[in-house]
């Protein structure tokens, strides 16, 4: 096969990953009385957990953020611009939040494990907001996490070298670590405050959905 094809066969499998997670959220809309800008999938059999390295080498789960509310993106360092486009979102996000811009964890998770060692993730994520916190794996770790989030990924050769191919949305937590929202690379800060605005509402049942 050729380069070409092999290129277009990974762009086709990434549209369809990106069609299946808009139809999960679709379903999600239909059950939720809440509106956001991003996509609700709320109650979604995925994005459950994970079981990540810190830049010092702790092991990281959604267990130790509760009472924050994390956005999480997948991405690696040497990205060209889907990664520092969303990092930048995310760090213009919550200076605009304010006061309660410090409920808001970002996480980045490197799809690039073999060249984004701890060091890297640390002084790479520093670059946008000293708060944001970079989590790594080895290759099995890395693949078994992003199975559970659906997030695409995939090597592509460049001669001497090589890129990520890689899906480009972000995930939204809830303060008791449950996934509620996926955002579109094209979301605005706007949208995206005022998404988070809504879920740190007192009133913003997680259980509303059900009745």
């Amino acid at each position: 096969m050729t380069i070409s094809g092999t290129r277009s066969l990974a762009t086709l499998a990434r549209l369809l990953l990106l069609a299946g997670l808009l139809v999960l959220a679709a379903c999600g809309q239909e059950r939720s009385t809440g509106k956001f800008f991003g996509s609700d999938v709320t109650g979604s059999a995925f994005g459950r957990d994970f079981q990540l390295l810190d830049p010092d080498g702790h092991e990281r789960s959604l267990a130790d953020f509760r009472g924050k509310y994390v956005v999480m993106f997948f991405g690696y360092t040497q990205c060209p611009d889907a990664c520092p486009t969303a990092l930048a979102r995310a760090a213009a996000v919550r200076a605009q939040l304010g006061p309660d811009g410090t409920k808001v964890q970002v996480i980045f998770v490197t799809v690039d494990p073999e060249r984004d060692t701890g060091t890297l993730m640390r002084e790479y994520t520093n670059a946008f907001d000293p708060s944001f916190l970079g989590l790594r794996s080895d290759l099995a770790g890395t693949r078994k996490v992003a199975d559970e989030f659906r997030v695409y990924y995939q090597k592509v050769s460049t001669g001497s070298s090589y890129t990520m191919d890689h899906s480009a949305l972000t995930y939204v937590f809830d303060s008791q670590g449950r996934l509620r929202l996926i955002w579109r690379p094209d979301q605005t800060v706007d949208e995206c405050v005022s998404d988070l605005r809504a879920l740190m509402k007192p009133n913003h049942s997680f259980w509303r959905w059900f009745s």
